[in-house]
């Protein structure tokens, strides 16, 4: 039988969490529950229709604290911090346990943000459904690069009413039937799997991408295509830290533009290391460092007023990095890949970055290049990094097919 795992604040919303449950357990799935609450107290906790209970005393100390000390302390806020480490401990082992097929969570903002912690930290697949008095706004705090799903709870988390029925109880049939499915593929694991490889992909890249791509897949690989937009960049880090990935290839590592001059599109400033941490085989260019994303043209930062801009579309504006930018880039790409435990080759397509970045295009700047590619040399000079240069734009045909056969030749090579 799957096993939901509830994670909530029992302090504040037993009746809530108890109604929740109960409906799960119609669905036909098991019920463990997770309290979070910094302030409950055990003997006082409300009865569940669970099958396991892990109190909040339990989930401090997988924090590394006690609850005594949280409630002696009287600041909520870290309380909440802490419940959120250990939820996250907690369910960790739950999933190594084989006891988690999915997660499923109430709450407002201080319930929200320690279940969706510890949602995060399961792997990406793993069911994970969060209904939230926030979900109308910004959500990324809440889901970063997992696949949490995010619904919205219309009323406050304040007891069981005829409207928040209707969604808890969707929510709950929702996390059973998820559950189900998860512990399903987990009974009955596909019997022969292919390598993951990620690559990173934007829509200025994408020739080669796809080339990769097509190349990859003809070699026995399921290529997992990850849009550059910050998120994609957060989610493919994710994977390969997880351990999810044979190799990775970057052809597409624009997302450090937009940490470095403050674009819309960031990944934050750890992108292009998780697959060096772990050792995975890497294949890296610099496709669309050539430029910088902001919203539509009336957002752009007046401080870059005098700057070569692109209206991409109504709501994208692109930036053309100029020379001290890509020097200062190719550095930190360059200290990224020399920090790497595993193989890796740099790819320098000398005749351009992207689509925009070629011979006759609006962003072509051959000394604004050729500062990214000098400084990206002299970064990796003595290192295990191979450097590759070809007379080739990135989108070149070939290009993207021959960046697949390096990759599988260290992968190959490594034995992963």
């Amino acid at each position: 039988m799957a096993t939901v795992v509830l994670i909530g604040t029992l302090d504040t919303k037993g009746e809530e969490y108890a109604w929740l449950a109960e409906r799960v357990r119609r669905h036909g799935a098991r019920t463990v529950m997770v309290d979070v609450g910094p302030l409950s107290v055990p003997a006082e906790a409300p009865e569940g229709p669970w099958e396991a209970w892990i109190d909040a005393a339990e989930v401090a100390r997988a924090a590394g604290t006690e609850q005594e000390t949280l409630r002696a302390a009287g600041d909520r806020g870290a309380a909440m911090t802490a419940m959120a480490s250990g939820a996250a401990e907690v369910a960790l082992r739950l999933y190594a346990e084989g006891r988690l097929d999915a997660v499923l969570a109430v709450g407002g903002s201080g319930g929200s943000s320690v279940a969706a912690r510890a949602m995060r930290a399961l792997p990406v697949g793993v069911p994970k459904l969060l209904v939230s008095t926030m979900a109308s706004g910004d959500v990324s705090p809440y889901v970063g690069e997992a696949d949490v799903t995010v619904m919205h709870a219309v009323v406050d988390v304040a007891g069981v009413n005829s409207v928040s029925a209707q969604i808890f109880g969707n929510a709950a049939a929702a996390a059973s039937a998820m559950a189900s499915e998860h512990e399903a593929r987990r009974a009955a694991p596909p019997a022969v799997e292919r390598p993951l490889v990620g690559l990173s992909m934007f829509g200025l890249t994408t020739p080669a991408v796809d080339e990769a791509r097509a190349e990859l897949t003809a070699l026995g690989y399921e290529p997992l295509v990850f849009h550059a937009t910050g998120a994609g960049g957060r989610a493919l880090e994710k994977l390969a830290r997880d351990g999810r990935l044979a190799g990775v290839l970057d052809l597409t590592t624009t997302e450090l533009a937009d940490d470095l001059v403050g674009g819309v599109l960031s990944a934050g400033p750890h992108r292009l290391e998780a697959a060096g941490t772990r050792g995975i085989p890497q294949v890296v260019s610099l496709g669309a460092l050539d430029m910088v994303n902001f919203g539509p043209r009336e957002s752009v930062p007046a401080q870059f007023a005098e700057r070569r801009f692109l209206v991409h579309n109504p709501t994208v504006t692109l930036m053309r990095t100029t020379v001290e930018e890509n020097a200062e880039l190719g550095r930190r790409i360059g200290a990224k890949l020399t920090a790497a435990r595993g193989p890796v080759t740099l790819l320098l397509p000398l005749r351009g970055v992207s689509g925009i970045d070629a011979d006759g295009g609006p962003f072509r700047d051959e000394a604004a290049d050729a500062a990214l590619f000098a400084a990206v040399r002299e970064a990796v000079a003595g290192s295990a990094v191979e450097v590759t240069e070809e007379e080739a734009h990135l989108n070149d045909p070939g290009f993207g097919a021959r960046a697949a056969r390096k990759l599988h030749a260290h992968i190959t090579a490594t034995g992963a």
